[in-house]
Parts: structure tokens; sequence; C-alpha cells
């Protein structure tokens, strides 16, 4: 079964996808925004991505959200419930961490469904 990347670069991929599953992680690009508009910039990063690949954010199967300071999930939360669809939560993990940026707040690492279509 082949392996499809999206954008491969020598360090990685914007994305892959193996047996219909895609995998992404997405960083934000401005470091300049708190916690909710870092959560955005991710968000919206991954819908594109996800559109790219042919699925969507209703099709999440996984998330693996990584933090750098727990007082920040309320805002994560708050971010997160407004973007997803109703009754399309993925299994869902949030993990304190150090980040290799220290202006990065946030990095989240998505699993999801091809879409109807693939």
């Amino acid at each position: 079964m082949p392996i499809e990347r999206l954008n491969p670069m020598p360090r990685w991929s914007d994305a892959t996808r193996y047996a219909g599953f895609i995998h992404l992680v997405e960083v934000p690009e401005r470091l300049d925004t708190g916690m909710a508009g870092q959560v955005r910039q991710v968000l919206t990063q991954a819908e594109a991505t996800l559109a790219r690949m042919g699925s969507d954010k209703s099709r999440l199967l996984m998330a693996t959200i990584y933090v750098v300071d727990a007082a920040d999930v309320p805002a994560l939360n708050a971010e997160w419930e407004a973007w997803l669809p109703p009754g399309c939560a993925p299994a869902r993990a949030c993990v304190k961490v150090a980040l290799l940026d220290p202006a990065m707040r946030v990095e989240i690492a998505f699993v999801a469904a091809p879409g109807e279509a693939a």
C-alpha cells in the first residue's frame, strides 16, 4: 500500500496518508498571540490541510494536544469546542510539555478518516 505525502521536506511532510488514514501536525505560524490566537491558527491550518487531503474536521479520529502551560487549557478548550461540529469530537489527549520555541503555546497532532468519497 503506498504512502502519500503532502509537501514532503527533509524533516517532515505537511500530512501523510496510509491505508486511507490521514496524519498531520500543526503549529502556529505567528507566535505573537496568546493561547487562543495560536489555537485558532492551528485549527484553521488543520482544516485547510484536511481539505487538501480530501477530509474535514468532522472526520477526526484522534487529536494529541501539546501545551506548555496548564493554565492555557480553558482558552484551548473554548476554541476547540467552537471549532468542532456538534457530535464530532475525536478521542483526545492533552499533554503539558516544553515545546522547542518558548513563544509557542500549543502544537496539535491529528489523525483523520478519509472523506466520504475517498
